[in-house]
């Protein structure tokens, strides 16, 4: 009896040992299979990055001869400075009916995509110091605004002109009625004339009179909010 048991463990070990040693067959047999691998990325074509994100930027220029030397970049307040004047007159020597001119250019920078502009109100300059308590003279001022895609000459003919004027009431809330579209990588330019008019009679704050508004200076700001 007892050599029987002795021979069922035995016959069990060896089953074990049997399927072991299929168990270890296979395995070996799938660690030998070949294997191979491919990769690609998205490139330009010369094996620099391929994929990344436009950029869009507006430029501008102040000169009166609209120099190609004179395009810069003024995002923040106040910007760039506009100087206006008329035949024999400076923009800060206003009498009642006078009336004062200063032009602007806008295009796209060279990398830049496509978009469009829109003429925001005036505000005050940022760090021009001004003499006007209670903004009198800011508030009894109007302003138009003329543009077109060609040069033109920015004075009162240019709002009897070709050109269409997109701002027409007083300085202070008065902006662009529409946008103007600006083609990609500086492929356009969109000028603009601004007229700045103390009209006659002044518009009199409560309280004041014309003599009130003499010796008043203002520096007025306009912001082109840009969008592509």
């Amino acid at each position: 009896m007892e050599k029987q048991k002795h021979r069922v463990v035995r016959r069990r070990i060896f089953a074990v040992a049997a399927g072991g040693a299929a168990l270890g067959v296979g395995v070996a047999a799938t660690l030998a299979a070949w294997t191979d691998t491919e990769w690609v990325f998205g490139g330009d074509g010369t094996g620099g990055p391929g994929v990344g994100t436009s950029t869009f930027a507006i430029e501008q220029n102040t000169d009166p001869g609209f120099d190609e030397a004179a395009w810069t970049d003024e995002p923040d307040n106040p910007g760039g400075e506009m100087v206006f004047s008329a035949a024999g007159l400076l923009g800060t020597e206003l009498t009642p009916g006078d009336s004062v001119y200063a032009a602007v250019a806008l295009r796209t920078k060279a990398a830049s995509i496509a978009g469009d502009v829109e003429l925001q109100p005036a505000v005050t300059a940022a760090g021009i110091a001004t003499v006007d308590d209670g903004d009198r003279l800011f508030d009894a001022l109007d302003v138009r605004v003329a543009t077109a895609t060609a040069a033109f000459t920015c004075d009162a003919s240019a709002f009897t002109g070709g050109a269409t004027i997109i701002a027409d009431g007083p300085l202070s809330g008065t902006g662009g009625s529409v946008t103007q579209s600006l083609a990609a990588a500086a492929g356009s330019v969109q000028y603009y004339c601004f007229e700045v008019t103390l009209p006659d009679p002044i518009p009199l704050a409560p309280g004041f009179d014309a003599a009130d508004y003499m010796g008043r200076t203002i520096a007025p700001a306009w912001e082109f909010v840009a969008t592509s």
